[in-house]
Parts: C-alpha cells; structure tokens; sequence
C-alpha cells in the first residue's frame, strides 16, 4: 500500500481505543474498510445499546438552575442556587442536586442544544419527533402529515425480539397545552408503532393494567375467537386514555392476544416483585416509581419505554416545569427532590444490573428557561428555546463529558451549538439506526428519520 494514499493515512490515525472496539475478532479478519468503519465510530460501528428510557420533563426544565448555572453572571440573571461539586473534577451542579452530583460520572452532558419554538405543544412535539413543526402555536394540532415519535419509529426498524412484548411503551400522561401534544404516536407509520399507553399511575398501591387482565368469565382460549377479543377490549375501552376506535382494533388484533397469553408481560408490570426498600429508593412518587417500571420494561425486552413527567396524577409534579412563577421555590421544594431521588437511583439500578451499557437514558425537557429573572410573579422564568442542556446515559455514552457551552449568561450557545434535530438522531445512532433511514408518509414520500448527524462525539 502506497503510504502516502489517503486510506493507509487514516488507518494510521486509529487511536488505541479504536483498536480496543475492533475487539477479539483480531485486526487479520477485517478488511480496510473494515477497520475505517471501526475508526470512525460512525453509524457501522457495532451498536452498545439495545433499549432506550426517554424521560421527557414536560414545562421546560431550567438548564441555569440545574446543570448550568451561571454563578458570576449579573443580578437577575445569577440563580439562588449555589453550585456543588460532582463526581466529575471541575464539573459542578446545583446544591440541590447532591445525588445527580453523585453519578454525573455516568452522564454525558450537552449544553448547547437550541430551536426556534416557544410554545409548548409546538416545542413538545419537536423534542418527541426530531423535526420541526410547520408553526409555533400553541393551536398546532395533531395530523398524519406530521411526523411519528422517535418510540414509533425504533417499534418500525427495531422491533423487540418478543413479539409478546411490545416494542413502545409510554406513561403515565398524555401532553396538552389546550389541545393534546402532536408527536406521541406513530402519526403516518399506521397504528401498530403506537405506544402500549399506560394511563394508571404506577405508585398507587393497586396499580395494575386491568387491559392484560382477563375476567374469570372469558378463557384464554376464547380469545383465538377474533370476536372474543374485541368485544373484551371494547368492554375495556373505557379503562384507556384512547378509545378503541382510535387504537385502531384490528391492527392489534395479534398483538393483544400474545400479550394477553404472555406472563413475561405480566411480571414485566407488576411493581409488587420489586423489594420495598428499592421502591423507597426510586420514591413513592408518580416519577419515581414511572422510573422503577420503565427498567423493569427494559429488562423484560420493550426497547423504547417514554416516561412523561408532567400534571401528575396525585400531585406529584402539578403543572411540571413550567416555572413562570415562584421558579426557584418551585424547583427547591418540588421538582428536584423528586428528580434527585430518581433518576440517579435509575441509573445506579441500570448499572448495578448491567443494564446501563446497553440502555441508552435520556433526560429533557422541551426547552430551558429563560436568563432573565422576572417573569410573571417577578421570581419566575420564561420559556427559552435558544439554549439548555440535554442529558445522556449510558448507552455506548462517554460519562461525564459535557459537550458545547452556552454564554456567560446560559443565553445562546458559546461553542459546538447543537439543533434539536441532532438529540434524536443520537438516539438512533445509540441503537444501531442510521439517522439517514428513510421512512414513507402517506403519499409515499421517502423522508429520512432524523434531519441531521448525531452527537457521536458524546461516545465512547
């Protein structure tokens, strides 16, 4: 090979930890192209993560309070907060967030992440789809021309290996501002990539799916009756956030009957397995025990579980995020002590199982909040698109990285500025996917599942 070409060039540029992921397979049995791909650490390298738990904080967590602050910015732009030291050196967090600070070695941080939207159901259903919506409003309604969530999409191209357990599952709310949040469903990919929806809240003590209980009445071998099965779930229809109509019965036909007959389904929902003392843990909140149920789906074989904070049934995180008023009461009392419990005991229990290598975790709202305090109630802040801070777990993920920067001032983003677009595709790059696949709409239009690359400058 002549040694000034191009291809013996970049060989040569392979880093020892390059080397490491070509692994056992040995350095003879692979081609050059081969071992460029393995270099690259692009879309053909071997894929870490099998799963995806998607925690999507509805209202617009503030990015200045939490995991950016900005401690020597001006008066009404400097936070009450004080920052605390992580378990990564020079990294620092909110003080109200000591066990995040604990486990931020395991998080990989984007700081830069921007787009245009300033309402909720228009921003929402940007960060639930990877694509922006055709106007920020707060009327945009949901269509079949606009695009499917990033859980309906990995149900249509990573399907989990069990047809009994479902690719997508989503809980405990449905988003709305006014009307309901577009970008939740699969849209224009048909109903079977739509989420199994959980609309029971899974820390009340009776939590159950009363849609995968059969009465004593039916036997299970009625339900190979296709008259038998439908005329249960529409006895059931009532029990769930969309009727039967919209669910659209005959698609899922085969896959009811299969989870019905499943107890690896059954199991995967019943929190009672799960000792106290780790349910304690996780908190006896709506969140916290979302949280538990989302690694027991990931463990039982779902590949993409969404857990929405949001209104909460019982209290838990009323109105979630949205902290125009009273924000950093709000945020004391309220919003991160639940997020402190839980989503580092997520990824601890992810970890210590050996999950959290092939479990891709992350955690985002649909926007920051704005730099300015004063909003409303003088002590709240408004919603602010231009910069916040995207987190991720897990996954292939390089912990504690922190990738881009925002300003002095958590306005704009300094350095490495990263569009909305850019955090689905990671997800899918996680999961083997090329962000460049194509899926077709109604009309038959090939439209690519991410509009850009993703962020592999995050992975290991």
């Amino acid at each position: 090979m002549n040694r000034g070409c191009p291809d013996f060039q970049a060989t040569c540029r392979m880093t020892r930890r390059s080397l490491l992921r070509v692994g056992a397979a040995g350095l003879s049995s692979l081609t050059l192209p081969g071992l460029l791909r393995a270099s690259s650490g692009g879309d053909g390298r071997p894929s870490p993560a099998r799963n995806v738990i998607f925690l999507h904080q509805f209202g617009g967590p503030s990015h200045i309070d939490t995991f950016d602050l900005k401690p020597d910015a001006p008066s009404g732009i400097r936070g009450e907060f004080a920052p605390i030291a992580s378990a990564v050196p020079g990294v620092n967090v909110c003080e109200h967030l000591p066990n995040f600070a604990g486990v931020l070695d395991k998080v990989a941080q984007v700081r830069s992440v921007h787009h245009r939207m300033k309402n909720h159901n228009s921003a929402s259903y940007y960060s639930l789809t990877g694509h922006a919506p055709p106007l920020d409003d707060i009327r945009l309604r949901d269509t079949q021309e606009l695009f499917p969530s990033y859980g309906s999409v990995v149900s249509k191209l990573r399907p989990s290996d069990d047809p009994a357990i479902p690719s997508f599952v989503s809980y405990p709310h449905v988003l709305r501002d006014g009307s309901v949040t577009p970008g939740q469903h699969a849209s224009f990919l048909g109903k079977p990539y739509d989420p199994f929806f959980i609309a029971q809240d899974p820390s009340d003590p009776g939590f159950r799916l009363p849609e995968l209980e059969l009465p004593e009445s039916t036997p299970l071998g009625r339900l190979e009756d296709r008259r038998g099965l439908l005329e249960l779930i529409d006895r059931q229809a009532s029990l769930l956030e969309y009727d039967a109509t919209a669910r659209g019965i005959d698609d899922f036909y085969g896959r009811a009957l299969s989870m019905l007959a499943s107890p690896r389904v059954k199991r995967a929902f019943d929190l009672g397995e799960e000792p106290d003392s780790l349910r304690d843990r996780y908190g006896r909140t709506t969140y916290g025990q979302s949280c538990l149920l989302a690694r027991r789906l990931v463990e039982a074989g779902v590949r993409f579980v969404t857990v929405y904070f949001s209104r909460t049934i019982g209290g838990n995180g009323a109105n979630g995020w949205d902290t125009h008023q009273d924000n950093f009461n709000d945020l004391k009392d309220r919003l991160l002590p639940i997020t402190d419990q839980t989503v580092p005991t997520l990824i601890r229990d992810l970890d210590a199982r050996g999950l959290l290598d092939e479990t891709l975790v992350v955690w985002m709202g649909e926007f920051g909040r704005g730099p300015r305090i004063g909003d409303r109630d003088g002590k709240g802040r408004n919603h602010w698109p231009s910069c916040y801070t995207v987190l991720f777990a897990g996954g292939g993920t390089t912990g504690g990285a922190v990738f881009g920067s925002s300003d002095r001032i958590g306005a704009y983003p300094d350095t490495d500025p990263v569009p909305l677009e850019r955090i689905g595709a990671t997800m899918y790059h996680a999961l083997g996917i090329d962000p460049a696949t194509e899926v077709h709409d109604r009309l038959n239009r090939p439209l690519p599942i991410a509009a850009d690359r993703a962020i592999t400058e995050i992975f290991s």
